[in-house]
């Protein structure tokens, strides 16, 4: 088969263009970084540079392929994050009619299932809502990452606690990069899926997590502390944050501590979980910190 995926080298990209070429398949990896075209080149793909915006060059690059890793890199300095994700998921759509293209494993995300109140995850509602527009998409649900929790680090360092808007016996779904892309590959070489899938490494309270990471560190008491709406934005704000920014990731905060961004995961669990647990993801954690 001939895949093409988006996300250039990333923590699911490579990996995801790592497996696909063991299994024997032609692979093209998108990138907007022209820099990346060596390295893409050296794992053995083919390298696409451009821009997933750019309707024609996606098209061009779709021509022949059998199936597409389709992801909206995240943009954090848009100021619409909605606009932003319609923008990308449009540009598959045309690009995928245009082609013909068989089948497309989209990258979305747990709470997707929700409309509104999720921040930024209401962009891959929208880019999902958009996508079924195509026949045979699968849309991969994704927990939150563990890389996510390397934001944590100077906060642990300083204050000497992990804090957000959600913590304590809060439970969240959380995935490794690596366990993403080894569902993507399953997937992308199925001819017809269901059109969503979870994907997971873990079920975890935020304590959990925390004690599993402050293990690996030194720090066995380390705390996943819940704090107020209010205080979680004036401490973004005071970090430099934009208001356009902020606000999102508090209202995502605030949708994982009410339990809303799993409502729809708790009915629809995946069958087997990822490989890399909290254990293991916590040493690669202490290598970093």
């Amino acid at each position: 088969m001939h895949i093409v995926i988006t996300g250039s080298l990333g923590n699911i990209g490579k990996p995801l263009t790592q497996d696909l070429l063991q299994l024997g398949h032609r692979v093209t990896v998108i990138s907007s970084n022209p820099g990346k075209q060596k390295e893409i080149e050296e794992l053995g793909a083919i390298a696409a540079i451009g821009k997933l915006e750019d309707v024609e060059f996606l098209t061009r690059t779709l021509t022949g392929a059998d199936a597409l890793f389709a992801m909206e890199p995240p943009n954090f300095a848009a100021p619409d994050h909605n606009e932003y994700y319609k923008t990308i998921a449009n540009s598959y759509v045309a690009a995928a009619k245009a082609t013909h293209l068989p089948r497309i494993v989209h990258l979305s995300s747990w709470g997707a299932h929700l409309e509104k109140g999720t921040g930024f995850i209401t962009g891959s509602y929208h880019a999902e809502q958009i996508l079924n527009a195509l026949d045979n998409v699968t849309h991969l649900r994704a927990g939150s990452f563990y890389t996510n929790l390397y934001s944590f680090a100077g906060m642990i360092k300083q204050a000497g606690f992990i804090g957000t808007n959600y913590g304590g016996e809060d439970k969240v779904v959380m995935v490794h990069p690596r366990d993403i892309a080894a569902v993507a590959a399953e997937e992308l070489t199925k001819k017809e899926s269901e059109p969503v899938r979870y994907v997971a490494s873990t079920d975890i309270t935020a304590n959990a997590a925390a004690k599993a990471i402050g293990a690996a560190i030194g720090k066995p008491g380390l705390q996943w502390i819940t704090l107020s709406d209010e205080e979680v934005t004036k401490a973004m704000l005071e970090r430099g944050m934009q208001p356009f920014q902020v606000a999102p990731l508090v209202e995502l905060g605030a949708a994982i501590h009410s339990g809303a961004m799993r409502s729809d995961y708790d009915l629809h669990p995946p069958a087997t979980m990822g490989k890399t647990s909290i254990e293991d993801f916590a040493k690669e954690f202490s290598a970093r910190f």
